[in-house]
């Protein structure tokens, strides 16, 4: 991370030319994990209570075809390990919900992330958030691959598509890459909080990509990144990232 004792207010003026949303993303990573057990409801409905304004998760899928909210591939204990595009819904544990039932008990204004980890979970993500109208222009589906992105705004033109990636694996460079999002429509690029500097944000902002930042746990981190106008950050303590979004945006004359 570069620059982070950068005066606050060179950091203001920054933030007030760079920022696309009004306000930034504040995503409660697996539903904000340093406060509760990751990817459950219980997660999920804690980090609405603590103010974040965006909840990610992953997104697998069962052998019967349901979406389900959980990291890894597998579930259960070391010498237990089931993989879940095996299983039948009802055989997994009830910790592990499906998209409908975080729908049907996470009520909110809120922004959406979904880390895709089974591509073909991408139609049914989208089949189930219009069926139980979530709003598309709120969910933002993640992944490394630029060609599945591609592919993946062919099935809806709403919904938001986000490039998840890290610097060393950008080999065209920033720049080339960002035009390509920009072609292929969409909207944000995602790296890990330590590989943004204000340069990289202005670009992103030149093409019209949001710049979303990964890995953001402490208070030093969120405030450079609120200061060079990131779009959106992801947190595993929702308490700490509202509260320092709060305080800096009581701080800064730019924020209204």
């Amino acid at each position: 991370m570069n620059g982070i004792d950068t005066p606050l207010r060179h950091a203001y003026c920054m933030e007030a030319l760079n920022r696309i949303e009004t306000f930034p993303l504040l995503f409660a990573h697996r539903g904000g994990k340093a406060d509760a057990p990751e990817n459950t409801i219980e997660a999920f409905k804690r980090a609405i209570l603590n103010g974040s304004n965006g909840l990610e998760s992953d997104a697998q899928m069962t052998k019967c075809g349901h979406v389900v909210l959980h990291h890894d591939r597998h579930f259960g204990t070391l010498f237990k390990r089931k993989a879940i595009n095996k299983c039948e819904l009802a055989s997994l544990p009830s910790s592990i919900p499906s998209l409908r039932s975080f729908y049907s008990e996470i009520n909110g204004n809120y922004e959406f992330s979904i880390d895709i980890k089974d591509p073909k979970a991408v139609g049914k993500v989208i089949e189930v958030s219009q069926e139980l109208s979530f709003p598309l222009k709120k969910l933002w589906l993640c992944h490394p691959d630029i060609e599945k992105i591609a592919s993946w705004r062919n099935l809806n033109e709403t919904v938001r598509l986000v490039n998840s990636t890290t610097l060393d694996r950008v080999k065209e460079g920033p720049e080339k890459r960002l035009a390509t999002l920009k072609e292929i429509g969409a909207d944000a690029f995602n790296m890990h909080f330590s590989e943004w500097n204000e340069g990289l944000v202005s670009l992103c902002h030149r093409f019209q990509i949001r710049s979303f930042a990964w890995d953001v746990q402490e208070e030093r981190q969120l405030n450079w990144l609120f200061g060079i106008g990131i779009d959106g950050v992801y947190s595993d303590h929702v308490k700490k990232m509202t509260g320092a979004w709060k305080k800096y945006a009581i701080n800064s004359p730019k924020v209204s």
